[in-house]
C-alpha cells in the first residue's frame, strides 16, 4: 500500500466513524425530549448503502451510506458518508485542480450533514468535511449555524458566540490565522446575493486546504469534526425545552426557503455530487421537509 493509499484509507475510516458517532448522539437527543412539546416515539436513523454507476469497463466506482432520521425533535436530519472514485467528465475536469494532470481521475471521501429541527428555537446546522485527490490532494469542509428566528440571527447571541468559539478553538490548535480566514470565507460563501443576506450566522469554511503537511491537515479536519460533535448537541440541549408559537413556526418555514435557494443555486457540494454521479436522494436530502415562501 502506497503512502497515498494509506492516507485515503485513514481518511475514509475517520469519516465513516464520525458519521456513526454523530448519528448516535442525535439519537440520544431524540430520546431526551418529552411531551408536551414533543410527541411520538424517538427517531432512529435508517441507513441505506448506495453505489455509483459502474465505470465504462464495469469497474467499481465507490458509493456511500446515507443516514436519515425523521423524529420528534429533528423533523429531518441527514448524516451521510461517501467514498467515490473514477473519472470526471471532460466538461467538469477544468473546474477541479489537478484533474487535467490526472486524466480526470479522482478519489473523494467525506461526511456531510444537515439538520432541520422541529422546534424553531433549535438552530438548523450544516457540516461537512472531505478529502479529495486528483494529481493533487486536499481537505475541505467546515460547519455553519443557521438559526431561523430573527432574534437569534446575531453574532452577539449566545448561540453564535458558543458555536464560533468552538470552531475558533479547533482552528487555533493548528494555526491562529485559520479562524479569521475561514470565518470570513464562510461568511462570503454562505451568502445569497439575490437576497443580499447571509444564510445564517456563519462558522468556518475551508477548501483546497493543503499546507504541505498531510498529517497536520488531517488532524485539523478531525478537530473540526470533533468540535462539531461537541458543540451542536450542547446548543440543542440549551434550546429544545423552549416552547414556540405558530408565528415562530411560520417564520421557520419561510427561513427554510433560503436553504433551498442557496443549495440549488450556489452550493458547490450539490454541484459536485450531481456532476460525479452521486446519490441524488442523499445530495438533495438537505432540502427541508416543509418550507414556505411568502
Amino acid at each position: 500500500m502506497t503512502s497515498s493509499d494509506t492516507h485515503k484509507s485513514r481518511a475514509k475510516d475517520w469519516f465513516s466513524n464520525l458519521q456513526l458517532d454523530i448519528c448516535k448522539e442525535f439519537e440520544a437527543l431524540e430520546e431526551a425530549v418529552t411531551p408536551p412539546l414533543y410527541h411520538g416515539e424517538p427517531g432512529k436513523f435508517e441507513f441505506t448503502p448506495w453505489e455509483r454507476k459502474k465505470g465504462p469497463n464495469g469497474e467499481d466506482q465507490g458509493g456511500g451510506r446515507m443516514g436519515m432520521l425523521r423524529g420528534r425533535l429533528f423533523e429531518k436530519a441527514g448524516v451521510h458518508f461517501s467514498c467515490v472514485y473514477g473519472k470526471f467528465s471532460e466538461a467538469f475536469q477544468a473546474q477541479i485542480p489537478g484533474a487535467d494532470q490526472s486524466g480526470g481521475a479522482f478519489w473523494a471521501s467525506g461526511i456531510s450533514l444537515i439538520v432541520h429541527p422541529r422546534n424553531p428555537k433549535v438552530p438548523s446546522v450544516h457540516m461537512n468535511t472531505r478529502m479529495l485527490v486528483t494529481s493533487q490532494s486536499w481537505f475541505g469542509g467546515g460547519a455553519d449555524l443557521t438559526p431561523v428566528l430573527d432574534f437569534q440571527r446575531d453574532e452577539n447571541h449566545p448561540l453564535a458566540q458558543q458555536f464560533h468559539g468552538a470552531m475558533k478553538d479547533a482552528c487555533e490548535k493548528h494555526d491562529p490565522a485559520y479562524f479569521p480566514k475561514f470565518k470570513q470565507w464562510c461568511d462570503e460563501y454562505f451568502y445569497l446575493p439575490h437576497r443580499e443576506e447571509p444564510r445564517g450566522i456563519g462558522g468556518i469554511f475551508y477548501d483546497r486546504h493543503n499546507s504541505g503537511n498531510w498529517e497536520d491537515d488531517f488532524a485539523f479536519t478531525q478537530d473540526v469534526g470533533r468540535a462539531f460533535l461537541d458543540i451542536y448537541p450542547s446548543l440543542v440541549r440549551q434550546t429544545y425545552e423552549h416552547s414556540w408559537s405558530d408565528a415562530e413556526r411560520d417564520e421557520q418555514l419561510v427561513r427554510r426557503g433560503r436553504y433551498v435557494e442557496f443549495n440549488l443555486l450556489y452550493d458547490r457540494g450539490t454541484t459536485f455530487g450531481l456532476k460525479t454521479g452521486g446519490n441524488v436522494n442523499s445530495i438533495l436530502s438537505s432540502m427541508p421537509p416543509l418550507v414556505k415562501w411568502p
